[in-house]
């Protein structure tokens, strides 16, 4: 039996005990917040942490398969973006085994599990090497930009968490857009959101080049074009949209500017979709060709935002050599499988009276002007067809008929899409709802930049399933993804763009790459605090997360 002496002592040792332990989990954390956190937007399909870290140096070097081509040039920007990232100079070398030497990063499609598919990647970190795996460049790419997440943005601090990593994207369309025809982005700019893109690991850049208010893009048979469609009177004036700002207003790429950009998105596995418009939002075609209208104009390139009732004329067949003509030179210059001719928002009113547009109808055999618009989308399909190419539209596309290869992106809500997946189309989905970057971030509109109205905050973005539950199971499969807008008559500087597309491109990015059983509001909400001090790094202008 315990006396009190001994009562004492046990309490006396239990206290001790406990504040021993108390000091050791104390010590236990802070060396864990030591160490760089593995934390990756979009989250991989499978990471294990394995403890310690490789610290990079001027020593580390960058090896690659022996390839004189496209492998030494991802090589070379690895060497160039990773020790950029890290504040370093790595040195790009060739490797000589599927097993990295001591001190290496090595980049390889050895021995790569091809059940990763095309854009799958392996990534494993231990103290001593670096190894990114992938069947195809398109994967080790991806590798690529997850190591670089690992890299602390402090580059005082170069140790790279020890992890392994198994990961491949749950969509093959990952896409964000930019409107360049309301306001003009230059393209140092325009490779830059490129970059944006790469570093979230999406994969489809879609450039809105043509519209009401500009003609974006050089067409060399078709001078005036660029001439006169691409330049404004005025602007609405920012802050008050119902008057004029009387500031000339204009841009244009050369198409040796869209080689450049095509060739920078294509080094970073990323394929440029061209949108021109057709058969609405064309006043910057019909202010310089007149003649392509319903009426003979005079039009002009608009100063204000909006939907306006001349377009071009679908019952002259001079509009559709001009538009195979145009789009002859950009399929010259995007190589990319698709071509998005718009197709949303076509005002009828100037084709019932337009004495051409009726006779077409009537030739045709069609019902309404409904269906003159599916046989305009369905010439200007048959014509892309035949050069290999296939014809995306907004989901305006499916009213008269869709055409027969014809592919949606469904912004409309998600029915337009689901409608086009059970006719057996496939579908990008791109709904208002939560892909409308341009929409304001908060309710407290006074403290953000001009946006063009609505709310759409970060985790309405995340809380986005692409694939609709009332499809059956073999109509899912052609929900090929989704992709973020940015419409730009609001924004009117490269800040702003990023502002407005930053962070909801994180959120989106993890709509379209993770399985959905693996999304988790608070751990993207961590992960992403961890990922703005990257932004951070790099200069990025984007929203503060609540």
């Amino acid at each position: 039996m315990l006396n009190a002496k001994s009562i004492l002592l046990v309490v006396a040792v239990l206290a001790f005990g406990l504040q021993f332990c108390g000091c050791a989990t104390s010590l236990a954390q802070k060396i864990r917040r030591s160490v760089p956190e593995a934390r990756i937007i979009p989250k991989p399909v499978k990471m294990e942490t394995l403890g310690g870290f490789f610290t990079l140096s001027d020593e580390t070097v960058v090896l690659v398969d022996e390839d004189a081509g496209e492998t030494r040039a991802l090589g070379e920007y690895a060497s160039e973006y990773l020790g950029e990232a890290a504040g370093l100079t790595l040195d790009l070398g060739t490797a000589t085994s599927s097993v990295p030497p001591e001190g290496a990063i090595l980049l390889t499609t050895r021995l790569a599990k091809p059940d990763l598919g095309p854009e799958g990647y392996e990534l494993m970190v231990t103290p001593a090497s670096i190894t990114v795996r992938a069947p195809e460049l398109n994967g080790l790419f991806y590798g690529i930009q997850t190591l670089v997440q690992l890299i602390p943005a402090d580059t005082t601090d170069n140790r790279v968490p020890c992890v392994r990593i198994e990961d491949s994207p749950r969509f093959k369309w990952r896409g964000m857009h930019l409107d360049v025809g309301r306001h003009f982005f230059d393209k140092e700019f325009v490779k830059r959101y490129i970059d944006l893109i790469a570093l979230h690991k999406m994969n489809t850049f879609h450039i809105h080049l043509t519209d009401d208010q500009g003609w974006r893009i050089e067409i060399k048979k078709y001078p005036r074009l660029t001439e006169i469609g691409s330049q404004r009177k005025e602007s609405p004036m920012k802050g008050n949209r119902k008057k004029g700002d009387g500031a000339p207003y204009g841009g244009f790429f050369t198409q040796d500017d869209i080689r450049e950009i095509v060739e920078y998105a294509r080094q970073r596995y990323i394929t440029v979709v061209p949108e021109i418009e057709m058969p609405g939002h064309s006043l910057g075609a019909l202010a310089a060709y007149p003649e392509l209208s319903c009426t003979g104009g005079p039009h002009e390139v608009m100063t204000r935002w909006g939907v306006f009732e001349d377009v071009y004329c679908a019952g002259n067949d001079k509009v559709f050599e001009f538009m195979e003509d145009v789009l002859t030179e950009v399929m010259e210059l995007f190589p990319g499988e698709y071509i998005h001719i718009g197709g949303d928002e076509c005002p009828k009113a100037r084709w019932e009276k337009c004495p051409k547009c009726q006779a077409r109808i009537e030739k045709e055999g069609l019902k309404n002007e409904h269906e003159l618009q599916s046989y305009f989308i369905k010439r200007i399909e048959k014509f892309l067809n035949s050069k290999g190419r296939r014809l995306i539209g907004w989901d305006e596309i499916l009213e008269g008929g869709l055409a027969p290869n014809a592919s949606v992106m469904s912004w409309r809500g998600t029915e337009g899409g689901i409608a086009a997946a059970r006719s057996g189309h496939d579908v990008v989905m791109s709904p208002t709802s939560h892909c409308y970057f341009d929409y304001y971030q908060s309710k407290n509109r006074k403290e953000e930049p001009e946006a063009i109205g609505g709310f759409l905050p970060l985790d309405v973005v995340y809380s986005f399933e692409p694939v609709p539950a009332e499809l059956a199971p073999e109509q899912r499969k052609h929900v090929i993804g989704a992709q973020g807008n940015v419409w730009t008559e609001y924004i009117h500087t490269p800040s702003d763009v990023e502002y407005l597309a930053l962070p909801r491109m994180c959120a989106l990015a993890e709509v379209v790459w993770t399985p959905a059983e693996l999304k988790d509001w608070d751990d993207f909400r961590d992960r992403l605090d961890h990922f703005t001090k990257r932004l951070d790094a790099t200069g990025v202008n984007y929203r503060k997360p609540e």
